[in-house]
């Protein structure tokens, strides 16, 4: 068996959740064919990353590269990930790849979400856009994703950026109002998540209560996503192996 890529979800109650993340991982597969590449899940859904670090060993694994499927560098980046891999078997050489964001082929994939939403190249001048994610009570991960916002608007061409949070302020539905008070002749709002479910919800429903002109699908299987995942994983097997 050569290396492998595990990829690593959240979890939801929501059967969306994994469904959208194994078509992603069809997707990696159907990019990088040869590459053996299976997901787990820290909560809710099945396999567990116990579970699938345990059965990457049996299956004679040298090495297992695993990428957090996850947007920003809070609690399950921090504590949660770590503490299932501290569980991997000692025969099992693992390499961690950094979460996903911030990166432009995020902001790529975003844009692809709003453009096939309806929304127009030329609109970008007169459009203001809601970056909407679920949220973090993690200072870095706030941190990150209003400097998501102000490098997207000032390389972006958009009339306006602004963040916007599911579980906690600022919500959706004010910043939607407060780029049309700014002046943005429409408003979109790119949801900044992987996979649908309960605060993706909250973000849809925001949105079209205050009015969004477009509102952008999750990330979900964007291409763009997909080749971010192996750009990750061609960096990380050219790393030490964690230890400990």
């Amino acid at each position: 068996m050569g290396d492998a890529l595990l990829l690593v979800a959240h979890g939801s109650r929501d059967p969306r959740h994994a469904a959208t993340v194994r078509a992603l991982t069809r997707r990696i597969r159907s990019t990088r064919p040869g590459l053996r590449v299976s997901t787990a899940f820290l909560d809710f859904d099945a396999p567990s990353v116990p579970e699938e670090l345990a059965r990457a060993a049996r299956h004679g694994a040298p090495r297992l590269v695993v990428q957090p499927l996850l947007l920003t560098r809070a609690f399950h980046a921090k504590t949660d990930l770590p503490d299932a891999l501290r569980r991997a078997p000692s025969s099992l050489t693992v390499r961690r790849a950094p979460v996903l964001g911030p990166d432009p082929l995020l902001i790529a994939a975003l844009e692809r979400r709003l453009y096939e939403a309806g929304l127009a190249p030329d609109d970008r001048a007169t459009t203001g856009v809601v970056l909407a994610a679920a949220g973090s009570g993690d200072p870095e991960a706030a941190a990150a994703l209003a400097g998501i916002a102000r490098r997207w608007q000032r390389t972006g061409g958009w009339h306006s950026v602004r963040h916007a949070c599911a579980s906690r302020g600022p919500r959706t539905e004010d910043a939607v109002r407060a780029l049309r008070a700014g002046g943005a002749r429409r408003i979109a709002v790119a949801p900044y998540v992987l996979a649908p479910g309960r605060l993706p919800d909250r973000i849809a429903e925001g949105a079209r209560g205050a009015g969004a002109d477009v509102l952008g699908a999750v990330l979900g299987a964007a291409p763009e996503l997909a080749r971010l995942v192996l750009l990750r994983y061609d960096a990380a097997v050219r790393v030490p192996a964690l230890t400990g």
